[in-house]
């Protein structure tokens, strides 16, 4: 049980990652534990009769990692189906949001590549990392999609640290907001880091999801059959050129989420519970480790000035608030829609800048993108650092936030005391500095003489 709640825990289980991520960063890069981790990394694990034969650090991505995204796909399911997506009006502006969230950093990830192509000491339509090797534009160009994605966990972790006095409709905001996103950010992989191979695989896949479908609505569902069904649908997946991970989020997507046979809860929701302590402190933090666990020559400021880190930096920490402020704008200027009753556009801010938290889906695409070790490893570490960096000033803004409509709640308070006796039921806003507006409902007792 304490499990269960530790993992239920934002905050507790994005420090756990965190920490994770740091101890890969630095088992890779110590002298006396740099040679062990590599070979722990490379250690190969094959499945007799297939093509998969993988180091353990693979494993990691595309084997363990498969559990957080049956996990993505078991919540988008429930959230599709009865959830905050279920109403697509009412969720039109943070949907619309994570959209703009993902379109803005890729061009601020070029603008800063061809900054350093044109500028950069390399010469002209050359790029210099770290390491001192030279790449071409188009190849550094390749990691686009890298700072496209919001990692929901740490994202979650900041506000709840963070943001204790907000009102639940901008951590409802952020959620739909990042759930989206990791329904794009999967969509992206499928489509672009993807390499597809015979036809055939993809009846394997399909038949798979057909007897999964049937398996998971029968009134007792024989876990042995759906556990092989769904191993099935991973070896399909990989088989097919498809990252197999993605099996996790299709098999999720097929599980109902609604109550069968009268269950209290819908089937998605309760595999989701169960999942979440596997998923938050098993699968995720040992990707964090190895996702980390890179290995330069030298820890040196290179690091920091390499171009490759520097455009994930601006993209992630500036792109990702800059695009989801820009588009809140203008759906709520130009479109017409809504944000939630007491909230303005620049209310958002603060949650926008957590959304430049990137890391766990982040380090994957860091991973497919580039081919060369080197720059895979400087892009994850940008990843690394940009995720601090907004994770702190998302942290400063909200703490800022939270203490405004803390006062304005003590304030609302008072007169809800002036109020309680005049028999009259009544919202009162309260107009805070920066022109938040704080809605309070007041709620009059009625006196009567008999």
């Amino acid at each position: 049980m304490t499990i269960r709640r530790i993992a239920a825990s934002d905050r507790i289980s994005g420090l756990i990652m965190l920490g994770f991520a740091l101890a890969g960063l630095l088992l890779a890069n110590l002298p006396f534990t740099a040679h062990a981790f590599e070979q722990l990394e490379e250690f190969r694990i094959a499945i007799p009769r297939t093509n998969i034969d993988m180091g353990l650090g693979h494993w990691v991505q595309d084997g363990l990692l498969t559990v957080f995204f049956l996990t993505v796909g078991l919540e988008l399911k429930q959230e599709l189906t009865t959830g905050s997506l279920s109403n697509p009006k009412a969720a039109a502006v943070p949907m619309l949001c994570a959209v703009g969230g993902m379109l803005v950093p890729p061009v601020l990830f070029i603008a800063v590549i061809a900054l350093f192509a044109h500028f950069g000491p390399g010469g002209v339509g050359e790029l210099v990392i770290a390491s001192g090797t030279d790449f071409s534009f188009g190849e550094m160009s390749h990691g686009w999609a890298v700072p496209t994605a919001t990692d929901i966990a740490f994202s979650l972790a900041v506000l709840a640290l963070f943001a204790k006095a907000l009102p639940g409709s901008i951590r409802a905001f952020l959620m739909t907001l990042a759930t989206v996103d990791d329904l794009l950010a999967i969509i992206l992989i499928a489509v672009f880091f993807s390499s597809v191979n015979a036809w055939y695989w993809f009846i394997g896949i399909a038949a798979c999801a057909v007897v999964w479908y049937f398996l998971v609505r029968m009134q007792k569902v024989p876990w042995l059959a759906v556990a092989i069904v769904g191993i099935l649908a991973w070896v399909m997946m990989f088989e097919a050129g498809i990252h197999p991970t993605l099996a996790g989020v299709l098999v999720g997507l097929l599980t109902p989420a609604r109550e069968r046979f009268g269950e209290k809860s819908p089937r998605a929701e309760r595999y989701a519970d169960k999942l979440q302590p596997f998923s938050a402190l098993l699968a995720l933090p040992i990707f964090a480790l190895f996702a980390t666990g890179v290995h330069f020559e030298s820890l040196t400021w290179a690091l920091f000035v390499s171009p490759v880190v520097i455009a994930v930096i601006v993209a992630l920490v500036v792109g990702k608030p800059l695009g989801i402020m820009i588009t809140a704008w203008l759906s709520t200027h130009l479109a017409g829609l809504r944000m939630a009753k007491g909230l303005r556009v620049r209310d958002m801010f603060p949650a926008a800048c957590a959304c430049g938290i990137g890391f766990t889906v982040s380090f994957l695409i860091a991973s497919l993108a580039y081919q060369d070790a080197e720059l895979s490893a400087e892009s994850r570490f940008g990843v690394l650092i940009a995720s601090l960096i907004a994770a702190v000033i998302s942290g400063i803004l909200l703490s800022r936030q939270s203490k405004r409509f803390e006062a304005a709640q003590r304030q609302s308070s008072e007169t809800d005391d002036r109020y309680a006796d005049d028999g009259t039921d009544d919202e009162v806003e309260t107009v805070l500095e920066d022109g938040t507006i704080a809605v309070s409902q007041m709620i009059g007792t009625r006196n009567e003489t008999k």
